[in-house]
């Protein structure tokens, strides 16, 4: 019998977290489900693992690049809370065994120095409550089979978020030798050898607009972005898959590298 409850779809999806395996799409059984029924879906789910013990110390924002928009078939991105218990840092490893079907998203993540609320919020507001950037990179998974995703399937798990790798190293925006975020280059090398490339305009032609659309989102969901929260802007190359023994490196223009070892 298909799921058509809010709490039946996020209880499904917490347990294809917990035991690792994956479901069948929520928009097989019902396509008409939209973003609203999805982010409905997430805000159940974040309560239960919130629950569990773990905290919200950010925000993944995913769909910022036009070839993404076009693949799901929309105008505008997603977002789903960062948990504690999925950072990472520079360098460590990271066990493949934890994930479904995970693949590797090098970006430029921010952290914020004050708050920010929306509605109203504009890329100057998002800029000055800002108070760095840093190379990072996401390890999106989906807890549904063979990534067979429409926009409320990735919206209702997380927006499809797995973990996320941060570099120590936080450049601020207002160093005279910082390149403007639209700028920053990046390199992608798996054990060496050239992955992809990319650049910040991928995300939504500004990675601070990310911020900003963020902070707008959530002002309409009665939420706001806190001093301390990690923003990642979405993904500035193709998504690739990572299998044990791939060791990554993202580097990226006056931000520096990030490494992800992968382990079983």
């Amino acid at each position: 019998m298909p799921l058509t409850d809010v709490a039946g779809k996020a209880r499904a999806l917490y347990e294809a977290r917990r035991t690792r395996q994956p479901i069948e799409p929520f928009t097989d059984a019902d396509p008409d489900l939209g973003m609203a029924d999805g982010y409905a879906v997430q805000q159940q789910l974040t309560g239960m693992l919130l629950a569990d013990g773990d905290s919200v110390v950010g925000y993944k924002v995913g769909l910022t690049s036009k070839p993404m928009q076009q693949m799901i078939g929309v105008d505008q991105p997603d977002y789903g809370p960062v948990l504690a218990s999925t950072v990472y840092a520079d360098g460590d490893a990271v066990p493949v065994s934890a994930f479904i079907q995970p693949k590797l998203e090098a970006e430029i993540a921010f952290v914020l120095r004050s708050p920010l609320a929306g509605p109203g919020v504009s890329v100057l507001d998002a800029r000055a409550a800002i108070a760095g950037m840093t190379a990072a990179v996401e390890i999106v998974d989906s807890r549904f089979a063979d990534w067979r995703i429409k926009l409320a399937d990735t919206v209702a798990d997380l927006a499809s978020n797995g973990a996320v790798a941060i570099s120590s190293r936080l450049v601020p925006l207002d160093r005279p030798d910082v390149l403007d975020p639209r700028l920053i280059g990046m390199v992608l090398t798996r054990q060496g050898e050239l992955v992809d490339t990319g650049a910040g305009a991928a995300a939504l032609g500004d990675p601070v607009k990310v911020v900003a659309w963020l902070a707008n989102t959530l002002g309409e969901m009665g939420a706001k972005l806190e001093a301390g929260h990690l923003v990642m802007t979405g993904a500035l190359h193709a998504a690739v898959p990572m299998r044990a023994g791939d060791v990554f490196r993202a580097d990226f223009d006056r931000l520096g590298p990030v490494t992800v070892r992968v382990t079983e």
